[in-house]
C-alpha cells in the first residue's frame, strides 16, 4: 500500500504545472530513488568499485586502456542513483498527466528499481568475474591480441550485424591461444527469410555466462550445426546473489517448439527435450505434455546450469557463486560434472582455479609464423632499433632484429651460466 506522504507528493505533481511540475517530479524520482534502493545503491557502490580495482590492474598488467560497456550497463556504472532516477522517466510524466493513479505508478516505479538493481547486479559481478579471469590469464603471460583497441569489451550486441558471433576477446602468449565469449550466443543480422530462419536458433539459443574455446576463434556461429554455435571447451556460469539456487526462471526459447520447419529441426527439439526430460527427472513424453500447456517451463537456477552442460557438452564447465551455498546443492551439481567454487565474494585468488582451466583449454596457433604479442615498451624499443639500424645502412626487416636480439641474450646467459658453473 502506498504510504500517505507518497500519495501526497504525487498529487501535488499532478496539479503543478510547468517549471515547478518538473522540480516536483525530479524530488519525487529522487525520493523514491532513495527509499527503495538507497540501501541496494550503496552495496553494488561497492561491486564497482571492486571491479574498477580489477581493472586497474589490468591497465597495468595487459596495457588495457578503458572498458566498453553496454549502454545502459555504463550508464548505472558511472552513477547509480541518476540512472534509476532515468527508469522513471516515462512513469513520472504519465502520473503527473493523469495516465496513471498515485498507486499504478508506485507499483510499477518499485517493480522497475527492483529489475534494474537485479539485472545490473548481475551484469556487474559477471564482469567483475570476467575481468578477473583475464587478468589471471595476463599474468600468465598471455596478451590481448583482439580486438586490437587494448580495450577490454564487454557489451554483448552489435559486433554481429555481420552475421558472425566475434570473440569479446583472445588472449595469446604467441604460441597458445584462448578466446573468449560473453553471454553467447547472441542474435545475428539477417536480411531475408533465409537468413532469419539461420539466426532465429541464435535468438531462442541457451545463453551460459562466458564461453571459452582454445585457440584465435573468431566466429562460433555453427550455421547448420545443432547447437548453433561450435561446441565451447570451458563455460563459466556466475550467480551474485545469496538465494540464486531457490529462484526460478520460465525458460522459454528452444524448448516451446518449432516455429516453422525452416526455423527449428526437429532432431534439434527432440534432443532438447530429451536432455531437459534427464535434468527433469521425467518422462519425455511428460515434458513434451507440458510444454503443450503454456509456452515455457518454469525451471529453477541449478537445473537450469545443468541445462547448459547437457546441452553445450563442454570439456569443463565452472559454477562461480558469490555467496555460500547449501552442501546439498554444490553436491548435486558436482555429481552432474560441474566443478562449483562458492562463498568468492570479490576474492581475486579464488578464481586461480578457473584460470587454470583456461590456460589448459589454450591451443596452439596455427599460422604461417609463429606470433608473438609484444608490449608497448618492446613495440617502442623495435622500433627505435630499427630506425638505428638503418642509420647504418642495415635493413634487416623486425623479425630478424629480434632474432638477432634474442641470440645476444641467449649468448649472454650461457657466458653467465658457465661463469657460475667456473667458479
Amino acid at each position: 500500500m502506498i504510504k500517505e506522504d507518497w500519495k501526497k507528493l504525487c498529487e501535488e505533481v499532478v496539479q503543478a504545472k510547468g517549471v515547478s511540475r518538473e522540480k516536483l517530479i525530479e524530488e519525487l524520482k529522487l525520493k523514491l530513488v532513495r527509499e527503495i534502493a538507497g540501501a541496494e545503491i550503496l552495496r553494488l557502490s561497492d561491486w564497482i568499485s571492486n571491479f574498477n580495482t580489477v581493472i586497474e590492474q589490468l591497465s597495468t598488467t595487459l596495457g588495457v586502456k578503458g572498458v566498453v560497456f553496454p549502454k545502459e550497463f555504463k550508464s548505472f556504472v558511472e552513477d547509480p542513483e541518476a540512472h534509476l532516477r532515468k527508469k522513471l522517466f516515462i512513469y513520472a510524466h504519465d502520473l503527473a498527466r493523469g495516465r496513471l493513479k498515485p498507486e499504478e505508478f508506485y507499483a510499477k516505479a518499485c517493480t522497475a528499481l527492483k529489475t534494474s538493481l537485479l539485472t545490473n547486479g548481475r551484469a556487474l559481478y559477471q564482469s567483475w568475474v570476467y575481468a578477473v579471469l583475464v587478468l589471471h590469464i595476463a599474468k600468465r603471460g598471455f596478451r590481448l591480441v583482439y580486438p586490437d583497441d587494448l580495450y577490454l569489451h564487454l557489451e554483448r550486441s552489435g559486433r554481429q550485424r555481420t552475421g558472425t558471433i566475434p570473440p569479446n576477446a583472445v588472449l595469446s602468449d604467441g604460441y597458445r591461444a584462448l578466446s573468449l565469449f560473453l553471454e553467447a550466443p547472441r542474435p545475428v543480422g539477417w536480411e531475408d527469410s533465409g537468413d532469419l530462419a539461420r539466426a532465429w536458433r541464435l535468438y531462442v539459443a541457451l545463453r551460459p555466462d562466458i564461453l571459452a574455446y582454445g585457440g584465435r576463434v573468431l566466429n562460433i556461429v555453427a550455421r547448420d550445426g545443432e547447437p548453433p554455435v561450435l561446441r565451447p571447451g570451458v563455460i563459466v556460469e556466475c550467480k551474485e546473489l545469496e538465494d540464486w539456487y531457490k529462484r526460478a526462471r520460465e525458460l522459454k526459447g528452444p524448448i516451446t517448439g518449432p516455429i516453422s520447419a525452416e526455423e527449428w529441426r526437429e532432431r534439434w527439439i527432440s534432443g532438447l527435450h530429451a536432455g531437459l526430460a534427464e535434468v527433469l527427472n521425467i518422462e519425455a513424453g511428460d515434458l513434451t505434455a507440458k510444454l503443450k500447456e503454456r509456452r515455457g517451463l518454469r525451471l529453477r537456477d541449478p537445473q537450469i546450469a545443468v541445462l547448459y552442460k547437457r546441452f553445450y557438452e563442454p570439456r569443463t564447465m565452472v559454477l562461480v557463486s558469490r555467496a555460500p551455498m547449501p552442501s546439498d546443492v554444490k553436491k548435486w551439481l558436482e555429481r552432474e560434472g560441474i566443478h562449483v567454487i562458492d562463498n568468492v565474494g570479490f576474492n581475486v585468488e579464488a578464481l586461480a582455479p578457473i584460470a587454470d582451466v583456461l590456460e589448459e583449454e589454450a591451443r596452439r596457433e596455427y599460422a604461417g609464423v609463429d606470433f608473438v604479442e609484444l608490449t608497448p615498451r618492446a613495440k617502442e624499443l623495435l622500433r627505435t632499433v630499427a630506425l638505428m639500424a638503418r642509420e647504418k645502412g642495415l635493413e634487416d626487416a623486425p623479425p630478424r632484429l629480434i632474432e638477432h636480439a634474442l641470440e645476444s641474450l641467449a649468448s649472454l646467459m650461457a657466458g653467465a651460466r658457465d661463469r657460475e658453473q667456473s667458479e
